[in-house]
């Protein structure tokens, strides 16, 4: 398997959960701003992608000094960063791909962002937004989600109804129902235990996982409050 990690430019709520996502042998990707956030938690990335508008030129100066490549975009175009850098990642082999940073800030980046998980091109990557103490996928099939007795997850058809759902692990099953855009059966199920499976016959079905983070998984030496990184 192929991981790649790509730090986008948004909010973090908790370091050191972002930080655990980082794996030894991941493929470091910046989409522009996101550089910050690698750096600010002690990545260096390998590649830095887009139009630079939001990665500060120390910050670049620095990454390249480090060894990292960048790929420079001109300003008006028809894609964002992001969606530069999750190409670049599919069209590398990558088959596992996480998303730092793609979640928190700007409301339309957010829903942007997960958009872009709906591409029929990426169906077969382990693909998914997750900032360490939330994650969100796009399901065309099946999903594993890994967490912790009492996490909570939420399932919401996109794009109209999810159909043929069948849940394991999860405290209110769903046993080859139907969810509705317009219904709001699937919010705030549990995890009963650190495993729980979700499969769909038809349609598009976003999961969110919100992991439960206790104390001591809370970083002593910095703010509880979400930092945006420009």
């Amino acid at each position: 398997m192929k991981r790649a990690i790509i730090f986008a430019n948004g909010i973090l709520p908790y370091a050191e959960a972002a930080r655990k996502l980082v794996l030894p042998g991941d493929w470091l990707i910046a989409a522009d701003g996101g550089l910050r956030l690698a750096l600010s938690l002690g990545f260096t990335p390998e590649l830095i992608i887009g139009d630079l508008d939001s990665a500060a030129t120390q910050d670049v100066s620095r990454a390249r000094g480090m060894g990292a490549e960048v790929e420079l975009f001109p300003r008006e175009k028809d894609a964002t960063d992001l969606e530069l850098a999750l190409r670049r990642a599919q069209e590398s082999g990558c088959d596992f791909i996480r998303i730092v940073g793609g979640l928190g800030g700007r409301s339309d980046h957010a829903l942007a962002n997960l958009f872009l998980l709906t591409d029929p091109a990426l169906r077969f990557v382990d693909l998914r937004l997750d900032d360490g103490v939330e994650e969100a996928l796009v399901m065309h099939d099946r999903a594993d989600i890994t967490g912790s007795p009492g996490d909570t997850v939420s399932l919401l058809p996109l794009g109209g109804p999810a159909d043929g759902i069948f849940t394991e692990g999860l405290l209110y099953p769903l046993r080859g129902e139907t969810l509705l855009p317009h219904r709001t059966r699937g919010i705030s199920n549990e995890m009963t235990g650190t495993l729980a499976t979700v499969s769909l016959r038809t349609g598009l079905l976003v999961c969110v996982h919100a992991r439960r983070i206790s104390g001591e998984e809370e970083p002593s030496e910095e703010p509880l409050v979400p930092v945006i990184f420009h």
